[in-house]
């Protein structure tokens, strides 16, 4: 991956998450953990923890909902000559290390 790559997916991070602490309810945590950019720059899915983990849908949904606002936000905050189109996913393979941390303390 290139530096560039690199530097937008980091930008992109923080202006995701500044937009979804600005527009979340408060009802549950949501957490931007990484983005990920397709190699042809297009594409870019934002993954995201969220607690309590009932409330992982409605948040997904709304975030989902979100993404031609947030595609905005993006775009008036980052500097990057096309802004990718968006998706958002549950970051699975951070719930992984969570859930094998936890059984590793309880041992």
């Amino acid at each position: 991956m290139s530096i560039k790559h690199q530097k937008i997916e980091e930008a992109v991070l923080h202006s995701a998450a500044e937009f979804i602490q600005r527009e979340s309810s408060g009802q549950s945590l949501i957490t931007v953990t990484r983005s990920a950019l397709s190699d042809d720059g297009k594409t870019m899915t934002i993954f995201v923890s969220v607690l309590p983990e009932e409330k992982e849908k409605v948040a997904l949904d709304f975030l989902k909902r979100q993404r031609a606002a947030l595609r905005h936000h993006i775009k008036e905050n980052v500097r990057v000559q096309h802004i990718p189109f968006l998706d958002v996913e549950i970051d699975y393979g951070e719930k992984n290390r969570q859930k094998i941390a936890r059984l590793i303390q309880e041992k």
